[in-house]
């Protein structure tokens, strides 16, 4: 395996030494998901349960039949974090208060799944919460204008026409 490049990955015990301070910035809308795990080796995510709802994560991934508490997260997490590295991790975990869920805890592997992403190429280090795309144009692609992408669409070339028009 490569040298991980993410050698400021929070640990498992930092993840769960700070559970109410996740809970607290996650209800507060002040972090995103975000991977933690031993080594510097993104193994768990933690994301909204906002997130995973937006991106079907119930209808894909499933979940944890209960809410457990942030405290009891707290205690759980080096054993979720241990049956994720044996396999046997199950649904994701959803956390949350008195009132509605806040996080959910998941591998990185349920979180790629859950958004789409492909898997990195076995021996690669991952960190899916921060991963990136090459966005240059692929050999021998060409730019185009907008007249170009509008001529064979009688509609669109008429809003184009009323949008020049109106400016």
């Amino acid at each position: 395996m490569s040298a991980s490049p993410y050698s400021d990955l929070p640990s498992v015990a930092d993840v769960a030494g700070d559970i109410a301070g996740v809970v607290e910035r996650f209800g507060r809308g002040e972090t995103h998901s975000f991977a933690f795990g031993d080594g510097g080796v993104p193994e768990a995510v933690i994301a909204s349960y906002d997130q995973y709802e937006d991106l079907g994560g119930e209808e894909s991934l499933g979940r944890y039949q209960t809410v457990l508490s942030p405290e009891m997260l707290a205690r759980q997490l080096p054993e979720m974090v241990e049956a994720i590295r044996r396999g046997s991790f199950g649904p994701p975990v959803v956390v949350g208060g008195t009132a509605e869920p806040l996080l959910v805890v998941m591998s990185t592997q349920q979180y790629r799944t859950m958004r789409g992403d492909d898997e990195p190429p076995p021996g690669v280090i991952d960190d899916p919460t921060v991963r990136t795309y090459d966005s240059s144009p692929t050999p021998g692609s060409t730019p185009f204008s907008v007249d170009e992408w509008a001529k064979d669409d009688p509609f669109t070339q008429q809003m184009l026409d009323e949008i020049r028009h109106d400016g």
